[in-house]
């Protein structure tokens, strides 16, 4: 096991445990031994990182911010060694129906926003801070109603987000929020019918998931680790099926200089701090 590399994952979705087992098989012919824990949720897939229990996380962005505050109060130092193509650069929009008479933000006082699940960072807590930082304070100036599907997966799933979307168009609410992303899918897939929403505002970028390692994680196959995530092709026919799975064309260098949206989001709604303490008072 002292050169088997293992990551933490969250379930999220049945098809997690066919991308990794992927990954698995393409790692071994490639050299390293790879395997993986799966979590029902972020907050004990964190706490086992720092439990020893695997030495990669695959992140969620408030999962990532939640490792960063635990490794600052025990003074470790914490790293994002690779993220997706697809998770950088994102942004999210609070979308309203065509014909409605809400035009500014503004407009939003005394309505409904519908957002994702509660720890959703792209349909909850980035957009309401967004909106909050435009002058109307969530369940203050306007009702926020939250359509919590599968907290602790911070919003992974989708499915907050599309049953804010629905309620949008069922005329429950009267604006949603998501990730551009999914605004577009949903039009795709027609849970937005063409031309039937309009953005009322787009939040700055922001970046999502990556895989993180703490100072004690072993070097040499992190190294290699990252080394193979960068060498995959998504012209080999091996690996563009996995990499389509986990919806990305290349592998890119961590990066943790566009998590500040989030960051703002959870300090204004302390979203972490409980989590965090928790973790403090078990250690004592």
């Amino acid at each position: 096991m002292s050169n088997t590399l293992l990551m933490g994952a969250v379930a999220y979705d049945p098809k997690v445990v066919t991308i990794w087992d992927g990954f698995q098989k393409w790692f071994g012919e490639h050299g390293l031994d790879f395997d993986y824990l799966l979590y029902s949720n972020y907050e004990r897939q964190v706490e086992g990182h720092f439990q020893g229990h695997f030495h990669v996380a695959w992140n969620s962005p408030l999962a990532w911010l939640q490792a960063k505050a635990v490794g600052s109060e025990l003074g470790r130092s914490v790293e994002a060694v690779a993220m997706r193509d697809t998770d950088c650069d994102l942004t999210s929009v609070v979308v309203v129906r065509a014909g409605s008479d809400i035009r500014t933000v503004e407009d939003l006082r005394g309505r409904t926003v519908g957002v994702g699940a509660g720890d959703s960072p792209q349909a909850t807590l980035i957009p309401l801070a967004h909106i909050a930082e435009l002058g109307l304070e969530p369940d203050e100036d306007f009702e926020v109603r939250r359509f919590d599907v599968l907290v602790g997966k911070h919003g992974d799933h989708v499915g907050g987000e599309r049953h804010a979307a629905k309620a949008l168009m069922a005329g429950e609410v009267d604006a949603a929020c998501m990730i551009d992303g999914n605004h577009w899918l949903f039009g795709k897939e027609g849970t937005l019918p063409s031309g039937a929403t309009r953005i009322l505002t787009q939040t700055g970028q922001y970046d999502h998931c990556n895989f993180t390692v703490l100072d004690d994680a072993p070097q040499a196959l992190v190294e290699e680790f990252v080394r193979l995530l960068h060498s995959m092709d998504f012209e080999d026919p091996n690996v563009r099926p996995l990499l389509q799975l986990e919806g990305l064309k290349q592998w890119e260098p961590g990066r943790t200089d566009k998590y500040g949206l989030l960051e703002r989001a959870i300090d204004r709604f302390d979203t972490i701090q409980e989590f965090v303490g928790r973790l403090r008072e078990a250690r004592r």
